[in-house]
C-alpha cells in the first residue's frame, strides 16, 4: 500500500474522537504486516494508541499523531493533486507520511518508533495514558497540519465556561425576578474588553465565544444561561484566570481544560512557523524533547473541504526523513 493508497484507507475509516478502535486494529496489523514489532495501549474501555518498534531496537526518535477526527465522517476522495475528506490532513495523511518515512529509515538500518494516540481533539487522553508509559526516546516528532514547516511554538488552550444564575418568573412583570441571560451577556461583554497578552514573535491570545445557551421560554424571565469560551494562550494563564473571574462576577467561571503554551525546538535550514493551535506535545513531556512539523493546512482542517496536497504529502516523507537523520547525528 503506498502513500497515497494508505492516506485514503485511513480517511475511510471513521474515528471520530472516541471511536478510534478500527483505525487502531488497522495500524495494528498494517505495521505488524510492515515487520513492525507493533503493540496497542489501552487508554480506556475499546480505545487504545498503538505504538510500533523495531524489533529488539529502543529507537531514540519517535514519530507521533492522532487517529482521532472532528465529526462529520467525510469519506475519501482525489484528484491529480490533492487527497480529500475528514483526516486527510488532520492528521491521516501525516500518519500515511510518518509510516513511509520510517519504513524508509528502517531500510537504511536507522531505528525510529511510531506512537499513534487517541483522544487529541478533545482532551489529549491518548497522550496522557502514552506519558504515563515511555519506552524511551530522545526526541519526539509530532505530525500536525504546518505546511511541512517547523513550528517555533505552539499555542495553549484554556476553555472556560461561563454560569449565570437567576429567578423566574412571568415576562409580563420582570421585576420579580432576576434574569440569567442578561446576567451572561453584560459578563460576555466585560471578558471582551479585557486586554489580551501578546508575546513576540508568536502574536496575542485570542478568545471565542463557540457556545451560548439558556433560557425556557420568550414568556419565561430566565433562572440559567451559560456560555463557554476559547482562549489561545501565548504564556502562563495564571493573570488572565483572575481577569475573567473578576470581569464574570457575580457570574461564575469554571476552567474545563487548560494546556500551556510551548516553546519548540527549530533546525537550521528547515522554514519555520508559529502554531495558533493546541496539540499533544505538552501531554507527552516523558517522550523526548518535542518538534512539530506536518503537511497540510490547518485552515482546512475540521471543514467540509479538508484536503491534503499530494506533492505536500511526498515532501513530508523527505522532511521527516532528514530531520530523524539529523537528531540521530546529535545522539
Amino acid at each position: 500500500m503506498d502513500l497515497f493508497a494508505l492516506t485514503r484507507h485511513l480517511v475511510d475509516i471513521e474515528s471520530i474522537t472516541g471511536n478510534e478502535r478500527a483505525a487502531g486494529e488497522f495500524l495494528h496489523q498494517e505495521l505488524t504486516r510492515r515487520g513492525w514489532d507493533a503493540r496497542l495501549m489501552k487508554v480506556e474501555a475499546e480505545r487504545f494508541n498503538v505504538l510500533a518498534v523495531p524489533p529488539d531496537a529502543t529507537p531514540a526518535v519517535f514519530f507521533s499523531t492522532h487517529m482521532d477526527t472532528v465529526p462529520p465522517f467525510i469519506a475519501s476522495s482525489e484528484d491529480d493533486e490533492r487527497i480529500w475528506g475528514r483526516g486527510s490532513c488532520d492528521a491521516k495523511g501525516i500518519i500515511a507520511a510518518e509510516i513511509t518515512a520510517a519504513d524508509k529509515l528502517r531500510s537504511q538500518g536507522i531505528n525510529t518508533g511510531l506512537l499513534f494516540l487517541a483522544g487529541e481533539e478533545r482532551d489529549s487522553l491518548g497522550a496522557k495514558t502514552a506519558n504515563e508509559n515511555p519506552v524511551g526516546g530522545r526526541f519526539l516528532i509530532n505530525g500536525e497540519p504546518t505546511e511541512n514547516r517547523l513550528a517555533l511554538a505552539s499555542k495553549g488552550t484554556l476553555r472556560v465556561e461561563v454560569i449565570a444564575r437567576g429567578k423566574m418568573a412571568h415576562s409580563a412583570y420582570p421585576e420579580l425576578g432576576e434574569s440569567a441571560i442578561d446576567k451572561l451577556v453584560s459578563a460576555l461583554v466585560r471578558l471582551r474588553e479585557i486586554p489580551m497578552p501578546s508575546t513576540e514573535g508568536i502574536g496575542p491570545t485570542t478568545v471565542n465565544i463557540g457556545v451560548i445557551e439558556g433560557g425556557r421560554a420568550p414568556n419565561v424571565i430566565p433562572d440559567y444561561a451559560r456560555a463557554q469560551l476559547l482562549y489561545r494562550l501565548v504564556g502562563p494563564a495564571e493573570e488572565l484566570k483572575k481577569h475573567i473571574a473578576d470581569a464574570v462576577s457575580p457570574a461564575e467561571a469554571k476552567v474545563m481544560l487548560e494546556i500551556p503554551f510551548v516553546r519548540l525546538r527549530a533546525l537550521d535550514g528547515f522554514p519555520t512557523m508559529v502554531a495558533a493551535f493546541t496539540t499533544d506535545i505538552p501531554a507527552l513531556g516523558n517522550w523526548g524533547e518535542p518538534l512539530l512539523l506536518g503537511p497540510g493546512s490547518i485552515h482546512v482542517a475540521h471543514t467540509e473541504r479538508e484536503h491534503v496536497e499530494k506533492r505536500q504529502l511526498l515532501e513530508a516523507v523527505d522532511l521527516y526523513v532528514q530531520i530523524a537523520k539529523r537528531l540521530l547525528s546529535q545522539c
